[in-house]
């Protein structure tokens, strides 16, 4: 390639970033930078009936907290805007009428009834169901029939037959198809709106997009754009057809399966870091040289080709992510997994939203607490309900604790150093433990286990000092008297 890369990411402004396109357009991203190439985000809006009025913002927002910055779109325009196909109208025109004058394309008069017929008589007679061309040929007087009858044409492509169309695939290798399989297809409404097929390949050539990066689902779109790049005069990109995305189970991934968080949006409200998420997605379908599995974005960039992309389908894993998102979570500033977990304590109603410093402080040593734990930041409603419930619960392994016959003596010893301290901080408190050790001579797991069952009704947990602390003086007396 001897022009300077420029990719695109083209999304239908339909919804919220699917993972699916977040890895097109991280692919994309990652080559445009690493080639010093450009890295375009455009808009295919032509199926109004599918389109979201919000649609461009989510996708651009998803793309933002990826970290994925653009070099030309439809907020920072471009060289070649405009970025959304609506507004190119006057641009695809020009070219549909260059292939109908070339007898590439022709109109078609047919009625979408017309066409149910025939499919049905086609599939009478066993026959493959396609387009048969019945309006391939039409006369000078045939045609002033259909527009005497009011009919609005719309416009087809005209196949030529008898062709393999062949192309080196980035990802696949040599692909070829049999033109006789494709049938004449539409490539403009009678309304005069583009077909995905012809208004993309305008928009490729027009701006110079030299490399499309997309799903092995648009392989088959492969043939017929290449047959419109040839009719027009015009080069042909590069092409990399992605592997599917599968599910846990190895079947494909559908919008409704729920065993799977799909857009990216609801990973940003979930409380995942972008980073990880990032850096997750980019190992859906390529491998890096070695047993690295953790990349900062500068790392993907400067490692990322297709060379080393797979030609069989990627597995998400939650419980990869999970773990990655976790060993992010563990090395990040505890000021900012502070900033994720807030809304969801706000959210559950176990704090306000405006902290004063007291209560900051509190939070941050709750978040602290459990930051090694989570693997996202809205476990942490879970992780901390034992902090603001009432009533504890205590399970089987902590009450079995209970029973021993020391228990009772540790719990008032315990008790009494807590009614008595004049400080209940998490300096505070190892000292109070240690007077109950001199007092009654228990120490170790028989001191250590005996307390964190009956405050907080498990065996094990995180710090024991900073968990009581949390708990708070009256809390932790409250409890005690309770057992006791």
């Amino acid at each position: 390639m001897n022009q300077p890369l420029r990719v695109r990411y083209a999304p239908s402004p339909t919804g919220h970033l699917h993972i699916g396109g977040a890895r097109t357009a991280l692919f994309d991203y990652l080559l445009a930078r690493r080639h010093g190439g450009a890295f375009v985000v455009r808009f295919e809006d032509t199926d109004q009936t599918r389109h979201k009025e919000s649609g461009i913002a989510d996708q651009l927002n998803g793309l933002k907290w990826l970290g994925l910055e653009w070099d030309e779109s439809v907020d920072i325009g471009g060289p070649y805007a405009p970025y959304r196909q609506m507004e190119r109208l006057d641009i695809y025109k020009t070219y549909l009428d260059q292939l109908l004058e070339s007898g590439h394309a022709y109109h078609c008069y047919c009625s979408e009834s017309d066409l149910e017929q025939e499919r049905a008589e086609q599939e009478a007679r066993g026959e493959m169901g396609g387009y048969s061309g019945k309006c391939r040929n039409l006369t000078v007087e045939q045609i002033a029939a259909y527009q005497a009858e009011g009919r609005q044409p719309s416009t087809r492509f005209r196949v030529p037959a008898d062709r393999v169309i062949g192309f080196e695939d980035k990802v696949r290798e040599h692909v070829e198809f049999d033109s006789n399989g494709i049938g004449d297809f539409i490539i403009a409404r009678p309304d005069g709106i583009p077909t995905y097929n012809f208004a993309v390949i305008v928009d490729d050539h027009t701006m110079n997009i030299n490399l499309v990066i997309r799903g092995e689902e648009h392989l088959s779109n492969t043939p017929r754009q290449i047959l419109m790049y040839e009719a027009l005069g015009m080069p042909v990109p590069e092409f990399a057809h992605l592997a599917l995305i599968l599910n846990q189970d190895r079947k494909k991934m559908s919008k409704r399966d729920e065993s799977i968080i799909q857009f990216i949006e609801q990973y940003k409200e979930l409380g995942y870091l972008p980073e990880a998420v990032l850096n997750f997605i980019a190992l859906l379908g390529w491998s890096p040289g070695g047993e690295e599995e953790m990349f900062s974005k500068e790392e993907l960039i400067a490692q990322f080709d297709l060379e080393r992309v797979s030609k069989s389908p990627a597995v998400f894993d939650m419980d990869k992510l999970n773990w990655m998102n976790n060993a992010y979570l563990k090395k990040a500033p505890l000021s900012r997994v502070v900033d994720l977990c807030v809304p969801h304590l706000v959210k559950a109603g176990y704090i306000q939203a405006d902290l004063d410093a007291a209560s900051q402080e509190w939070v941050t040593a709750l978040v602290g607490l459990n930051q090694e734990r989570m693997r996202y930041a809205a476990e942490i409603v879970e992780l901390a309900s034992l902090f603001f419930k009432e009533e504890l619960v205590i399970d089987d392994e902590a009450a079995a604790v209970l029973k021993e016959e020391h228990v009772p003596a540790v719990l008032s010893a315990f008790l009494a150093q807590v009614e008595q301290a004049e400080a209940f901080t998490v300096e505070a408190i190892p000292a109070l433990l240690k007077a109950v050790q001199k007092e009654t001579g228990y120490k170790g797991k028989q001191l250590f286990m005996s307390i964190r069952s009956a405050l907080t009704g498990q065996v094990h947990g995180p710090d024991l000092n900073v968990s009581l602390y949390l708990l708070g003086k009256e809390k932790v007396a409250a409890r005690l008297r309770s057992l006791l």
